[in-house]
């Protein structure tokens, strides 16, 4: 790795940092196109059946035949929340089929200069099936150029399946560039990725969840694009892999229906379709959205920590995704899902796992995030949720002291901004209303309207 000038070239490509002068030219590099060869996967998918269960991102089809069996699909459900049974029988190399996104997505190439960043793909884990964890990190092996994969980090967040351990350990090795770091005591996803991007090598970070499967070409637009737009944080197009036959939704090639992410003032992270009229005329171009689910996206590492990583005393899991919305968006960043980039995940209708203090931690993340960056807007927050409400008063939220200084520091603008430019289409309530209960509210624009967390009049 060679640093000149403020620009960081890692084998001959150059991610240039927020603050870099736009007219750098410290490096040179060969003109055109990358070919296909020259981002090609750092491993060939074996040979696959395509009458193999589950094959080409079809649904698993086969019932369980005994006693052992049907004790083993219910097992695994209880325990995953998605199908095991179907997800052990599946490939662990297992093939999506034909490329069907959009045509403009085929027909995309990458310019060599300034070239194309590097990337450290980090996965965090507790407890996963091993077929699907090990799925995932196939799935990128198979997918993601060799030549921009400087590693997969494999983070436990403190696992006790034995699977888990040693077996993992010595099954990665074989891999070359998968690491395992482990968490000794369970602390979370937060704690986990704070771990994973310190110890990474490439200069971008993509945060996979251990339940994914990676569409053809999901890599290189979320590395593009990072090179244009070195502030952006950017998702790709999540789409569904059923928990109860693992079929993979894959993208139609017809007309294109896309959804960015929102939140409600209870502070619930939620999804909503982008209008015809954003979209028209612009295919494949990245989709702004206000806030973003958080699991799966790409950020260049000195970003990451320009713009603060995560709040690390946040506990566990829950808000992280809303708090860095927030925060990149009021400090001069940009979030974007890319149509072009597409990755398969396991949506479960409740977690598998348990957490310390339950519903009560996650609250306390939510009152971190509001104090840093609602200003007064938190009180909306407040009055909708009464555990929060008493978390606040009673001071049981953590010294926020450090994030109101970053804060200050990257001269962020408030949120009054953050909601007339970023989301003006958010239903924005009184932050004192005239008078309110717990199912109405009286407005100072003398209407009725059910809670603050309701957009709807009466």
């Amino acid at each position: 790795m060679i640093e000149a000038g403020g620009a960081v070239q890692l084998r001959g490509s150059t991610l240039r940092p927020v603050d870099a002068s736009p007219g750098f030219t410290g490096f040179t590099c060969r003109p055109g196109f990358y070919t296909e060869e020259e981002l090609g996967p750092h491993l060939q998918r074996p040979p696959q059946d395509p009458r193999a269960p589950g094959a080409s991102g079809k649904p698993f089809g086969i019932r369980p035949r005994t006693a052992e069996e049907r004790i083993e699909k219910l097992d695994g459900f209880a325990k995953n929340q998605f199908n095991q049974f179907a997800s052990d029988r599946i490939s662990l190399h297992r093939d999506l089929g034909e490329d069907t996104r959009h045509p403009e997505c085929l027909e995309q190439r990458f310019r060599r200069c300034p070239g194309l960043p590097t990337t450290s793909v980090i996965i965090v884990f507790h407890n996963e099936a091993w077929s699907t964890l090990l799925r995932t990190v196939y799935s990128v092996l198979h997918t993601a150029p060799a030549a921009l994969l400087t590693e997969i980090l494999l983070v436990d967040d403190a696992s006790t399946d034995d699977h888990l351990k040693t077996r993992l350990d010595d099954y990665v090795r074989q891999l070359n560039i998968v690491r395992v770091l482990r968490q000794r005591e369970r602390k979370g996803l937060i704690t986990a990725r704070l771990m994973g991007g310190k110890a990474a090598q490439g200069e971008v970070l993509t945060f996979l969840d251990s339940h994914c499967e990676c569409f053809p070409g999901w890599l290189e637009p979320l590395l593009a694009r990072i090179v244009d737009q070195p502030a952006a944080v950017v998702s790709p197009t999540i789409t569904n892999i059923n928990q109860y036959d693992l079929k993979f939704a894959k993208p139609i090639p017809g007309p294109q229906y896309y959804s960015r992410g929102n939140f409600d003032w209870r502070l619930h992270f939620g999804w909503e379709h982008v209008s015809e009229e954003e979209t028209k005329g612009r295919k494949i171009h990245p989709i702004r959205t206000p806030t973003f689910a958080g699991g799966l996206f790409s950020i260049s590492k000195s970003y990451f920590q320009h713009i603060g990583t995560y709040d690390d005393q946040m506990e566990f899991w829950g808000g992280e995704n809303l708090e860095m919305s927030f925060r990149v968006w009021q400090c001069g960043g940009q979030i974007e899902i890319l149509p072009c980039s597409v990755v398969g995940h396991i949506f479960r209708k409740k977690s598998p796992h348990t957490f310390p203090q339950g519903s009560s931690m996650i609250t306390r993340n939510l009152v971190r995030l509001a104090e840093v960056w609602m200003d007064d807007y938190k009180l909306v927050f407040y009055r909708s949720n009464r555990q929060a409400d008493l978390l606040f008063k009673q001071n049981l939220f953590g010294d926020v002291s450090e994030r109101r200084e970053l804060r200050e520091r990257l001269k962020c603008k408030n949120f009054t901004w953050y909601l007339n430019n970023i989301y003006p289409e958010a239903y924005v309530p009184d932050i004192r209303p005239v008078k309110y209960g717990r199912y109405f509210e009286y407005t100072s624009q003398k209407e009725v309207r059910l809670s603050v967390s309701n957009a709807l009049c009466l």
